[in-house]
């Protein structure tokens, strides 16, 4: 197993969804760090949330959370799976689950990921490379620096912006 010591990772261990945030928008990160949370309001994160709960039913391991950490929607034998509402950001979800199959290597355990889009009814094949591995790294160093400032990012506009749970809180 080769594993990267560069990195102190267990500094720099963090939640899926501030590695998935920080390639949405770094100020929606910041926010959701401080406990500013808006998705309880967004009828889309409602979706995605119930398209998870509802979707292949007939899987046994859902919902698996490592070290209250990461949560991982679907483990398999040899494969975890994240589903996913749609591929609009299918960078920010695929960082994410690199992300989960690098903590799962640190942990010693080594398995491919897929991403499902179940409404789209396709999916998406990730793999752990030493490339990724470098991304994923370069990712927790991103997210720890972020989250180290003392003020929020600044504003920068989207093309997804209006449909974002902060639009009114960064906007409005």
């Amino acid at each position: 197993m080769n594993v990267a010591a560069d990195i102190d990772f267990q500094s720099l261990k963090t939640t899926g969804i501030k590695v998935n945030y920080l390639y949405i928008c770094e100020r929606k990160l910041w926010l959701f760090d401080r406990g500013i949370q808006m998705e309880s309001k967004s009828d889309k994160v409602l979706m995605g949330k119930l398209t998870g709960e509802h979707s292949y039913p007939r899987e046994d391991k859902r919902e698996v959370l490592i070290d209250n950490l990461i949560n991982i929607d679907i483990v398999g034998e040899d494969e975890i799976r994240e589903v996913k509402l749609s591929n609009r950001m299918l960078h920010a979800d695929r960082i994410q689950l690199l992300y989960y199959l690098y903590y799962l290597k640190r942990l010693g355990i080594e398995k491919r990921g897929v991403i499902n889009y179940p409404k789209m009814k396709k999916r998406e094949e990730v793999l752990l490379t030493a490339d990724t591995e470098k991304e994923v790294e370069s990712a927790l160093i991103r997210v720890h620096d972020i989250l180290s400032m003392e003020k929020p990012p600044e504003l920068q506009k989207k093309p997804y912006c209006t449909k974002c749970a902060y639009y009114e809180f960064c906007w409005g």
